[in-house]
């Protein structure tokens, strides 16, 4: 009894307390005002309105934060409230890149702009309740175990994902180097489960080598972190003293990264004093970045130069697109419709480690369009064989004679791309299937038993994602047009 009525004491002087601090600030603001003349009165009393307003919303949060760990029948951390809270007022935004970041969450964040960490290789978003794949980064995981931008993550080692954060489902993702963790996705209606070994996400983001025509340089950007900008001018470099005399820059899968360095990539290509970005707040009043020696350190690619993008190109990626399309010098954009992400984030850090990563402003292309949930269309439309865009095989479970399923019929038309002779491709595991599955096992040397079981259809899955590479539309198309 005498510990209910402590608790109950203690609610009332909070409450107290809450009213004196309200009565104070307007009693000053008014002194302020009145002291000062009319015209600033109007302004403070607006302010002060402003701050009863503001005062009366918290003073119903701390109410309410009192009464859940006062009075809630069974304890409750305050660190739970808190963070509860804080989640609360960022979701009702509405908006998938705002989001409050725990201590480690904050951590794996600045990890993936200027370090390494362990995990699958793919960036996520929210997107109302689902977890969706922006883009896999080439090279990882997740783009070896074929997940694809707009992909669903349904569930993370067997727990539905459907009531979890984006920073719960990231961290549960991320791990030690060398272990397990299984995903179930949903892709256009079908879902299936991959078993994939996190490893350390590469920090370098760059890679260069010369293309099948040796005057032409062909360079992937995975993403925009720290160092790129420095890493793609090395690499340039490295190209021209091997005879390189045009570029074929890749960022398709880029899921972007920090805007700094995609201004600095830009503006390599761009003549000074030209636009290469917009950026709008909610003064609704544009900061325009141009093409300069302060951005590129004076460092020009004067040479033709043709741009990758696809489904999985976003954020920064999109503007270094968009300010080559527009602003740059006979820059080509080859490949599909980009992502579509055309806002700017920036962290707020506290001193316990956690920090908002909130949404500040929108950014615009060089013309002034916003190209949010819209994307930015090429100048010419290429991309992998369809094959690519197949619904990957749950590798979970096994697949025989007599069964029907979408995922035999992937199977199915998987076999056909790698040459197998198949006239059944419905999803029925019939006898031409089997012998079909036979082959390829007596082919790649594994056990021979018509079965597609999990070392068949992984088997499988490399054998097409090696021949899709080799089957790049895009950049054959990319290199015929630097070769005309």
């Amino acid at each position: 009894m005498e510990k209910e009525k402590q608790k109950e004491r203690k609610l009332k002087r909070v409450f107290l307390q809450k009213k004196y601090n309200l009565l104070t600030t307007v009693l000053v603001a008014l002194c302020v005002a009145l002291l000062s003349g009319g015209g600033v009165f109007w302004l403070m009393d607006r302010q002060v309105k402003g701050l009863e307003s503001a005062n009366q919303a918290m003073g119903k949060i701390n109410t309410v934060y009192n009464a859940l760990y006062y009075n809630y029948y069974k304890d409750v951390s305050q660190q739970k409230l808190v963070d509860g809270a804080l989640n609360g007022m960022v979701e009702a935004l509405g908006d998938p890149f705002t989001e409050y970041m725990n201590k480690t969450e904050s951590q794996e964040l600045n990890d993936s702009i200027s370090g390494s960490f362990g995990g699958i290789g793919a960036q996520v978003q929210k997107s109302g309740s689902k977890i969706k794949i922006m883009a896999p980064i080439a090279g990882t995981p997740a783009a070896k175990a074929g997940l694809k931008a707009n992909d669903v993550i349904v569930k993370i080692d067997g727990r539905s994902t459907k009531d979890y954060s984006l920073n719960k489902a990231v961290s549960l993702m991320r791990g030690k180097v060398g272990t397990k963790v299984s995903v179930t996705i949903e892709r256009n209606g079908t879902t299936f489960t991959k078993t994939l070994t996190r490893a350390k996400i590469p920090v370098k983001t760059v890679e260069g080598k010369l293309a099948t025509n040796k005057q032409i340089g062909y360079i992937q950007v995975t993403s925009f972190s720290e160092n790129t900008a420095k890493e793609f001018k090395q690499t340039v470099q490295s190209l021209r003293k091997k005879g390189a005399k045009s570029f074929i820059i890749d960022v398709r899968n880029n899921p972007g990264g920090l805007m700094d360095q995609a201004l600095a990539m830009s503006s390599m290509f761009v003549e000074n004093g030209k636009p290469i970005l917009q950026v709008v707040g909610r003064d609704g009043k544009p900061t325009i970045y141009k093409a300069s020696n302060e951005l590129d350190d004076g460092f020009k690619v004067k040479e033709k130069a043709i741009v990758l993008i696809n489904g999985g190109s976003a954020s920064a990626s999109e503007i270094f697109a968009a300010a080559l399309k527009q602003s740059g010098n006979n820059v080509t954009l080859i490949g599909t419709k980009s992502y579509g992400k055309g806002t700017v984030q920036n962290t707020l850090p506290f001193k316990d480690k956690t920090e908002l990563k909130l949404t500040i402003a929108k950014w615009l292309t060089p013309d002034g369009t916003w190209i949010h949930k819209k994307g930015i269309k090429p100048d010419v439309k290429a991309d992998y064989p369809d094959v690519a865009y197949l619904t990957a095989i749950d590798t979970t479970k096994a697949y025989q004679a007599g069964q029907n399923s979408k995922q035999i019929k992937n199977l199915q038309q998987m076999l056909v791309f790698l040459g197998y002779d198949l006239d059944e491709k419905s999803g029925y595991f019939n006898e031409q299937t089997k012998q079909a599955i036979e082959k390829y096992q007596t082919d790649n040397g594994l056990i021979v038993n018509g079965t597609a079981d999990k070392a068949t259809v992984e088997s499988i899955e490399n054998k097409v994602a090696q021949k899709v590479t080799e089957s790049d539309n895009a950049y054959q198309k990319a290199v015929e047009k630097l070769s005309e």
